[in-house]
């Protein structure tokens, strides 16, 4: 059966999930860079949070609950970000259920809205989430950003 958990309560996870969100985001980044973000989720502050979706104890994906996961649009949040699926779990509706985790959980603190970007379109609209604009990621990537009411 799969559950979704904080990565707070799976520390032994954490440098897995960080090679995941390198290998999957990380281009041109270090990994050092991915560690400092999962290791901050780790520390029992509102944000971020990482949780891990498993199956036993085996990670099958990862997900954010992010304050900022765009610098150009810091006016916004909270966020959904680092949506990652390991390859043999995709197809089955994992990437469904860690989005409505993180949106059930961003609800239960009261947020009336979140929000996500990414650099494609036609995925996220199939889970309720409504294109808003254009943005830039840093330094110069062109991304869309999309909400979802809460």
């Amino acid at each position: 059966m799969i559950k979704i958990v904080p990565l707070s309560e799976v520390q032994h996870h954490a440098s897995h999930i960080t090679d995941w969100l390198w290998q999957a985001f990380g281009e041109g980044t270090s990994r050092e860079f991915y560690d400092s973000i999962v290791r901050s989720s780790l520390n029992g502050a509102e944000y971020p949070v990482t949780f891990v979706a498993l199956d036993g104890d085996v990670p099958l994906g990862t997900v954010g609950f992010w304050r900022c996961d765009l610098i150009s649009r810091q006016d916004l949040y909270p966020w959904i970000a680092a949506l990652y699926v390991d390859e043999p779990a995709r197809g089955n509706g994992l990437s469904e259920a860690l989005q409505q985790h993180v949106l059930n959980y961003a609800r239960e603190r009261g947020h009336e809205k979140l929000w996500l970007w990414s650099t494609f379109g036609g995925y996220y609209e199939r889970f309720g989430w409504q294109y808003q604009c254009d943005a830039l990621e840093f330094p110069d990537v062109r991304v869309k950003v999309y909400s979802q009411d809460l």
